[in-house]
């Protein structure tokens, strides 16, 4: 029975801000933001809760944010001293389960079914994991604990900062259902709005709807939208998942304009994405890029291949035609992005010696 698993989503509260206080005390007790410059075009990475009380949260403008709260801190992101604290939280989840799927740096999912530690209570877990992880690194965690990842998740929001929420198998229905559908993870700002035009503002409303008139409405996402209503997730917690995809991109502080120009700012990002494949023992078959212009209206352009990208020369071969039936030559571009994508192992790329790279083109 999926409803007898044991599931506990941690998420770090305020992460990167909190690192930076736990290692910088004259940060404390104060707003401060960890991002780009409020004087650059940077973004807001993360905030401490005293800055979300200006209405401050991730990826807004860091000059909105400087607007907001002129007397915010600013400081560069420290990816380095993240990751270390990472290793060190993801060490303590694989004392209590091998069973662990990490998101990002800051959060993850614990399948603790089978764990007979802690008298195999997962809320007794999650309690002694945030105790370790304070002990260990002086931040602190939240945690959800139910019997799947869509509620875990939802639970470990209920009570932040350094919080613990347990929804019960006998009370997962009854509490999706008085929930507001702009909480559902999955559900964003357009969906959102559609259905509030259908009349649906909870999960309640959501449950009246049947499978068939949800597929009408959003397509193959109607299934765990039905689903979800339901307090039904049937995901699997899924140790070491694989990255889909490598990026790197770049806002500039002057717009840029013209292919030549866009061109010299792509190879260097491109060559940062392939060194980050390489380190990762992977190899790619899809080459994106991503055009933000002015206005914040974004495209992107893609390319994959019948056979692995190996080479600088060859990949970059591929950029200009990508850069066709795009408006850079006369709408000015505030960020440039590369992503690469379709990843395999790295050892199958011994398979290939000759290919076309002008294969399975496609925009």
């Amino acid at each position: 029975m999926l409803q007898n698993r044991k599931i506990i989503h941690i998420d770090m509260d305020a992460f990167f801000a909190a690192v930076e206080q736990r290692d910088f005390p004259h940060y404390r007790n104060k707003p401060l933001i960890v991002g780009g410059s409020p004087y650059s075009r940077g973004v807001v990475s993360t905030c401490n809760y005293e800055a979300r009380r200006y209405g401050i949260h991730s990826a807004m403008p860091s000059i909105t944010a400087y607007h907001l709260c002129p007397s915010a801190t600013f400081v560069k992101p420290r990816m380095d001293a993240y990751r270390e604290a990472s290793t060190i939280i993801r060490k303590i989840f694989s004392h209590y389960t091998e069973i662990f799927e990490p998101l990002s740096l800051d959060e993850a999912y614990l399948d603790v079914s089978q764990t007979t530690l802690c008298q195999g209570s997962a809320t007794l877990i999650a309690q002694q994991i945030k105790a370790d992880i304070k002990q260990q690194t002086q931040l602190t965690a939240s945690a959800g604990v139910s019997y799947n990842k869509f509620l875990a998740k939802i639970a470990s929001d209920k009570d932040k900062p350094n919080g613990l929420y347990l929804i019960k198998p006998e009370q997962g229905t009854l509490f999706v259902e008085n929930l507001n559908v702009r909480e559902f993870h999955g559900i964003g700002k357009v969906t959102y709005k559609k259905m509030n035009t259908l009349g649906i503002t909870t999960g309640k409303d959501l449950k009246k709807y049947s499978l068939a008139v949800l597929q009408q409405h959003f397509g193959k996402v109607a299934q765990y939208y039905y689903n979800i209503c339901r307090g039904i997730d049937d995901r699997p917690v899924t140790p070491n998942r694989e990255s889909k995809s490598v990026g790197v991109e770049t806002t500039f502080e002057v717009d840029i304009l013209g292919k030549q120009q866009v061109l010299t700012h792509l190879k260097p990002l491109l060559k940062q994405a392939l060194t980050r494949l390489e380190k990762k023992q992977r190899i790619a078959q899809t080459l994106t890029v991503k055009i933000k212009y002015h206005d914040f209206v974004q495209i992107t352009r893609s390319r994959t291949l019948s056979t692995a990208i190996l080479t600088e020369a060859e990949t970059f071969l591929l950029l200009e035609p990508l850069l066709k039936n795009t408006e850079i030559e006369h709408r000015k571009i505030r960020l440039l992005g590369v992503s690469l994508s379709s990843l395999n192992n790295k050892s199958l790329s011994m398979r290939y010696q000759q290919r076309d790279i002008f294969d399975e083109f496609f925009i």
